[in-house]
């Protein structure tokens, strides 16, 4: 083999392995948006489940706000998807799931305190540090900035929870 086809041969192997790394970078955006579409379709269904069942007034207004901010988000979720050519899951996690459920079981007294636990606080710090990372690491521009455009008002969402939280009536 001539030192030229060498030459080419290697560089049509290096153009390769960078043709194959770049799809991973795109895989870790793809995938933080298919977490971020779990993970807000699980709030929505904690919140709506709230709007029905939670006792205290300022609970239920959370939930309002959160069904209203996270659908929003959705959307933008799915333009943004969609303009990648990555398709969104259309509901939550399967564990996600169990924790729907184990927040509408039990006494009908301590909803409020298990909604805001689990789905006012718990998902909301989970969810941040999900963005948080996108915001940091991803790869894609778009995603980065839908990222990093989210970030304030989840961390609002959490500073709302907390609240509620401390404010429960202790049993």
């Amino acid at each position: 083999m001539t030192t030229l086809a060498r030459f080419v041969t290697r560089a049509v192997l290096a153009a390769g392995v960078i043709a194959l790394a770049t799809p991973a970078f795109a895989r870790s955006d793809a995938a933080f948006m298919k977490q971020a579409a779990q993970n807000g379709a699980a709030e929505i269904e904690a919140s709506k489940l709230a709007q029905q069942k939670a006792k205290r007034p300022d609970v239920k207004a959370f939930a309002d706000a959160m069904v209203n901010d996270h659908t929003k988000v959705d959307g933008e979720l799915k333009q943004l998807a969609a303009s990648k050519k990555v398709e969104l899951p259309t509901g939550p996690s399967l564990k996600q799931k169990g924790e729907l459920k184990m927040i509408d079981a039990g006494d009908a007294d301590k909803f409020d305190q298990r909604y805001t636990k689990a789905f006012g606080v718990k998902a909301h710090e989970d969810t941040i540090k999900l963005f948080e990372e996108a915001a940091a690491k991803a790869t894609d521009p778009e995603v980065k900035a839908f990222a990093q455009k989210t970030l304030p008002s989840l961390k609002h969402h959490l500073e709302m929870a907390r609240a509620l939280d401390t404010a429960a009536p202790s049993k």
